[in-house]
């Protein structure tokens, strides 16, 4: 499991990520635009520096909702594999079956 702080804050960069994702669509949309001018794209790109480093959304990272794991997750349903396996073979998890051969 992870360390409780670290699940903390990864919740407050997926919190700040989405406050500023707005702003970040609109300089990066700027700076992409082909009829802007040199002078408007170097602005754009100077207020997206300026902004958090922890307001990009890349830095947000997939963690289970249960253990706080991040390796092996799967994002359709938001759990880490062992997680998966645990609520899989209780049979709390519609349509997940153990497979056997």
């Amino acid at each position: 499991m992870a360390r409780k702080a670290k699940v903390e804050s990864n919740k407050r960069r997926a919190k700040l990520a989405a406050k500023y994702a707005p702003l970040r669509a609109e300089l990066s949309k700027t700076i992409k635009d082909v009829n802007a001018s040199d002078e408007q794209k170097f602005e754009a790109q100077m207020k997206l520096q300026k902004l958090p480093r922890n307001s990009s959304k890349i830095r947000v990272r997939n963690l289970c909702n249960l253990t706080g794991r991040s390796r092996a997750y799967y994002r359709k349903f938001g759990l880490s594999r062992v997680a998966l396996r645990e609520l899989g073979l209780k049979g709390l998890i519609p349509g997940l079956t153990k497979s056997s051969w």
